[in-house]
């Protein structure tokens, strides 16, 4: 039933406050350096999204939703596979992990802990890997 509400919404009237994710754009390789660097104090996280699939954008749609990461514990990088695919090919050798979308890639001290794609983006919970 969950992922119903998630996708159609829910049939109360209550609202629920969402939180605003914190993205960062992610558009250039040598970003993905210091993105290492970074994880070795904060856990950095990559969310590869294809714009022109609409299984990308339910399974965005559903991660924006269920985000519950307090502010600040973690980066959160938002990468636009078509218009950055160098990035997104770069992400692949420098991670060691091989290229699906979308695709939810955790990294804590300079490697990847975590990477899942598609439906299963939205079972992971972020908050054990800050």
């Amino acid at each position: 039933m969950g992922l119903f509400k998630n996708i159609f919404g829910s049939s109360s009237n209550t609202k629920e406050e969402t939180k605003a994710i914190p993205w960062k754009s992610l558009d250039s390789t040598t970003q993905l350096e210091d993105i290492a660097k970074a994880s070795k104090g904060k856990t950095q996280v990559i969310f590869k999204h294809s714009t022109t699939c609409g299984i990308s954008r339910m399974v965005l749609n559903m991660f924006n939703g269920s985000y519950a990461v307090e502010e600040g514990a973690l980066d959160l990088y938002y990468l636009d596979l078509h218009a950055h695919r160098e990035v997104s090919n770069e992400v692949a050798v420098r991670f060691q992990v091989m290229h699906q979308s979308p695709q939810l890639l955790v990294i804590k001290n300079g490697t990847v802990v975590l990477h899942t794609s598609h439906g299963s983006i939205s079972e992971v919970d972020l908050n054990q890997y800050v």
